[in-house]
């Protein structure tokens, strides 16, 4: 079994390495989300997937330029999602978020490089890779608890390790201003580090809206 996972492993990586070659190669921005942003930035958990995120005008050339690495692609859905497979890896190209969220410059001048099972990679900052991951548990999610259980994982991680820029966050949490307060009281129930200050904010953007 531990040779199983260990080739598995081996292989994840190698096709994330094929994945990010094929997009340096074709010039178009992006930033990985999903686990393997919430592994770079500091969380434990075992991912099987790799999602980018990208602007809706570069989402085909994404596609092709997958399908020139020798990736099986499709047009999953042409209003958020296209796909790519190799080697039993799946690549989510995601050009909307939930909550109508889109990659846009600053998020991208906003990402950082991080070290990834020791390959660097660009991700999300941490305060987008929150609220998009705030904006993403809903009925459907909840009701996968295991799915549910990585996102709410993924979500105190963000708090408990990362020094966040809180005035960034209140901006881009406009999305989704009562989920993104939700979860940040949860974390401070749980005793992270979250300024009251955020939470008055938020709680006054609700009133406004």
């Amino acid at each position: 079994m531990a040779a199983l996972i260990e080739s598995d492993s081996q292989i994840f990586h190698e096709v994330l390495d094929e994945t990010l070659a094929a997009l340096d190669g074709s010039g178009v921005q992006y930033v990985l989300m999903g686990g393997v942003a919430a592994t770079a930035l500091g969380g434990h958990r075992y991912t099987h997937d790799i999602d980018l995120f990208v602007k809706p005008v570069d989402a085909d050339r994404v596609l092709q330029a997958l399908d020139r690495s020798g990736f099986k692609t499709e047009r999953t859905d042409p209003m958020w999602l296209y796909k790519g497979f190799k080697n039993n890896v799946m690549v989510d190209i995601i050009f909307k978020s939930a909550g109508h969220v889109y990659f846009d410059e600053e998020m991208f001048e906003r990402s950082l490089i991080a070290d990834f099972n020791g390959r660097k990679v660009r991700i999300l900052s941490p305060e987008d890779l929150f609220v998009i991951k705030a904006l993403v548990l809903n009925e459907h999610s909840l009701s996968l608890d295991e799915h549910c259980m990585r996102h709410l994982n993924d979500l105190l991680s963000i708090v408990r390790t990362r020094e966040l820029n809180w005035d960034y966050l209140i901006r881009r949490a406009r999305l989704g201003p009562k989920r993104v307060l939700s979860l940040l009281l949860y974390a401070q129930s749980l005793d992270l580090l979250v300024p009251n200050r955020v939470i008055k904010t938020l709680a006054q953007l609700l009133e406004i809206c």
